[in-house]
C-alpha cells in the first residue's frame, strides 16, 4: 500500500510501496530518485484523439534501448473524454519467440507509486523465459506516478512535515492543519489531476492502454498495490479479461482498524518468522543473542536519539526508521542481510552493504513527489481526534508487541487526514465469468495473507488461491510450485486447483524448461529493474 515519494532533484523519502522486490516496485524500501530520463522515444507517439482509440507509436527506450517506449494520452477527468488530457508513460518488450505470442501482458509492480516502464525494463530478471515468449510484457507509469504527470508538492512545504507518530492532541490539530496545508499546496502544483490519481481513473486507463494495445480482452498481472487496480478494473470491465493475475492482494473492504491491525498482525508474524530462523541458524549475524532483547535495546537507543544509521551522520535514527527495518528485511526476506543490519545498529560491525536510510526524510531541491494522494482517494481513513488514534495505536501494539504497528501505514495515515476520498472501501463487486488468479505467502509483512483470503471470499467461486507456505511479499518468484501456476495461467488459462497450496521448495508440472531462481533480495536491493528508483536511494505500499 505504501507509497514511494520522490524529490527533484535531490531525493526525498517516503514510505515503502507495497511491492517492491517485484519488477520494478510492492506496496510499494523508502527513498526514491527521480527518474534519471524520460522514456519518451523518438519520434515522439502520437497524441490520442479519442479517448481509448489511439494508437501508440513504438521506438527504442533511451534508457533501455532494448525496450520500446511510447505514449498513450488519456481524459483526465474520465466523466470528460474530451477534455484536458495526460500522457501515460508506457514501455514495452516484445515476445522473443513471435511465433509463439499469446498477446500483451501488462503489468503493474504496486506502490502507489512503483514505475510500471520499470517494471518492463526489469522483465528479462524477473518473468521466466516462457512467459517472455509468449506475451508482449508492457508496463506503464500510473496517472499522478513517474513518467505520468506525477503529483507535486513544494519542497518547502514538504520539510514543514511533523513527527509521522503523534503523541497528544496538540499533535493532531498540528497534523490536521499541515494535512490540509499540503494537500493545497500539491493541488496547485499538481493541477487537476491530483483530484483524480484513485485507482478506478487508473483501471479506466488501463482499458485505454488495452484497447490501443489492439487486445480484445485484457491479461493482467499486478502485485501488491497493483492488485488494487487489478480489482477495479474487473469491477468496470467485468467481461474485458482474458486473465487477471493478482500477486499479494490489497483487501480494499477494511475500515481504519481493520486496516491497521491486520498490518500491525502481519508485520509481527514475519518478525516471529526472522527470530525464529535466528535462533536456529548460525549463519544470522544474532545467532545465539536473544534477538528480542536486541531489537528492544535498538528501539530505546532510537528514543533517546542517540541511535545513526550506518554512514549516515547528520542526523539520528528514528524509532519508526527502525521499524522500517522489520518490513523490508522480512519482504524478500532477506533474514541475513537484517541480522547484520540490526547487529550493526547494536554497535557491531554494518554488512558490506548498507540498503539506503528508510523513513521520511527532508529533501532538497524544488518539488517532492507525493503518489500517498493516491493512497489518500483510495482509502478513506478517518481519524476523528487524538483520543480515537491513540486507541488505533494500541490496538495495532496489542497485535504486534514487537513491531508496535507496521510504519508504511502509519506513516501515510496522517498525510490523509480529512483528504476527499473518490474511491472509498467497498467489497469486490465483479460480476464477470472470467476466474481470476490471486496469490500470497502466509508470511508476508505488507499484504497480509488475510487480505488474499478475502478477496478469495469476495470473488467466490470465480476466485483460485494459490497459497505459498513460506515468507516475504510477492510470490512470483519465490518457488517453482509459485510461479509455474501463475504461467500456466496466464499463458494457457490453465487454473490450479482449488485449495492450491505451495511448499517452500515445492514442484509442479511445468511447462518450463528450466525455472530460474532468484536470489535473495531486499527491496532496496540493486536490482536491474529498481534504478533509478531503489537502488539510487531508497519502498507501494
Amino acid at each position: 500500500m505504501a507509497t514511494l515519494l520522490t524529490a527533484s532533484p535531490a531525493v526525498a523519502a517516503g514510505p515503502t510501496d507495497r511491492a517492491t522486490p517485484t519488477p520494478a516496485a510492492s506496496t510499494t524500501a523508502k527513498a526514491v530518485a527521480t527518474p534519471s530520463a524520460s522514456p519518451t522515444p523518438s519520434p515522439s507517439p502520437t497524441p490520442a484523439t479519442t479517448a481509448g482509440k489511439s494508437t501508440i507509436t513504438w521506438a527504442p527506450c533511451t534508457e533501455e534501448p532494448e525496450a520500446e517506449c511510447g505514449k498513450l494520452a488519456v481524459p483526465i477527468d474520465w466523466s470528460r473524454p474530451k477534455g484536458q488530457t495526460i500522457d501515460l508513460a508506457l514501455a514495452r518488450r516484445k515476445a522473443t519467440d513471435p511465433k509463439a505470442r499469446v498477446g500483451s501482458l501488462v503489468i503493474n509492480p504496486g506502490g502507489p507509486g512503483g514505475s510500471g516502464v520499470e517494471a518492463a525494463y526489469g522483465a528479462p530478471g524477473f518473468f521466466t523465459e516462457e512467459l517472455q515468449k509468449r506475451f508482449d510484457i508492457v508496463g506503464f507509469d500510473p496517472r499522478g506516478v513517474g513518467r505520468s504527470h506525477p503529483v507535486i508538492c513544494s519542497a518547502s512545504v514538504f520539510n514543514q512535515i511533523p513527527p509521522a507518530v503523534m503523541k497528544s492532541q496538540a499533535d493532531f490539530v498540528k497534523w490536521t492543519a499541515y494535512a490540509k496545508k499540503l494537500r493545497a499546496d500539491c493541488r496547485a502544483r499538481t493541477g487537476p489531476l491530483y483530484d483524480h490519481v484513485d485507482s478506478v481513473n487508473v483501471a479506466r486507463d488501463l482499458d485505454a492502454l488495452r484497447a490501443a494495445l489492439g487486445e480484445e480482452k485484457l491479461t493482467f498481472y499486478g502485485i501488491s498495490y497493483g492488485t488494487l487496480i487489478g480489482q477495479m478494473y474487473a469491477e468496470l470491465f467485468p467481461n474485458k479479461i482474458r486473465a487477471m493475475a493478482l500477486d499479494s492482494n490489497m483487501d480494499h473492504s477494511l475500515g481504519v482498524k481493520a486496516f491497521l491491525d491486520t498490518e500491525a498482525a502481519a508485520v509481527e508474524d514475519a518478525f516471529d518468522q526472522f527470530v525464529g530462523w535466528c535462533d536456529q541458524e548460525a549463519a544470522c549475524a544474532l545467532h545465539g543473542k536473544d534477538v528480542r532483547a536486541v531489537w528492544e535495546r535498538i528501539l530505546a537507543k532510537a528514543r533517546d536519539g542517540k541511535l545513526y544509521y550506518p554512514g549516515v551522520t547528520d542526523r539520528p535514527m528514528t524509532e519508526i526508521q527502525v521499524l522500517w527495518q522489520g518490513v523490508l528485511g522480512n519482504e524478500g526476506p532477506a533474514w541475513q542481510l537484517l541480522s547484520e543490519m540490526l547487529r550493526a545498529l547494536d554497535g557491531g560491525d554494518p554488512p558490506s552493504w548498507v540498503p539506503p536510510l528508510p523513513g521520511r526524510q527532508p529533501v532538497s531541491g524544488e518539488v517532492a513527489q507525493l503518489p500517498t494522494a493516491i493512497l489518500c482517494q483510495d482509502y478513506k481513513l478517518r481519524v476523528r481526534n487524538y483520543k480515537e488514534y491513540a486507541a488505533l495505536l494500541r490496538s495495532s501494539k496489542r497485535q504486534a508487541p514487537d513491531m508496535r504497528f507496521n510504519p508504511m501505514p502509519m506513516e501515510d495515515l496522517p498525510v490523509c487526514l480529512n483528504h476527499p476520498t473518490t474511491n472509498p472501501q467497498h467489497r469486490l463487486r465483479y460480476t464477470g465469468n472470467t476466474p481470476i488468479l490471486l496469490g500470497n505467502s502466509l508470511h508476508d509483512p505488507s499484504t497480509p495473507y488475510s487480505w488474499s483470503a478475502s478477496v478469495a471470499r469476495q470473488l467466490g467461486s470465480k476466485a483460485r488461491l494459490i497459497t505459498y507456505e513460506g515468507w516475504g511479499h510477492r510470490i512470483y518468484g519465490k518457488d517453482e510450485c509459485s510461479t509455474v501456476p501463475i504461467d500456466n495461467y496466464l499463458i494457457s488459462l490453465t487454473l490450479p486447483p482449488h485449495g492450491f497450496r505451495c511448499e517452500v521448495g515445492g514442484r509442479v508440472e511445468t511447462m518450463l524448461k528450466k525455472q530460474k531462481q532468484q536470489r535473495e533480495l531486499w527491496p532496496t536491493d540493486k536490482l536491474p529493474w529498481s534504478a533509478p528508483f531503489l537502488a539510487s536511494a531508497r519502498t507501494s505500499g
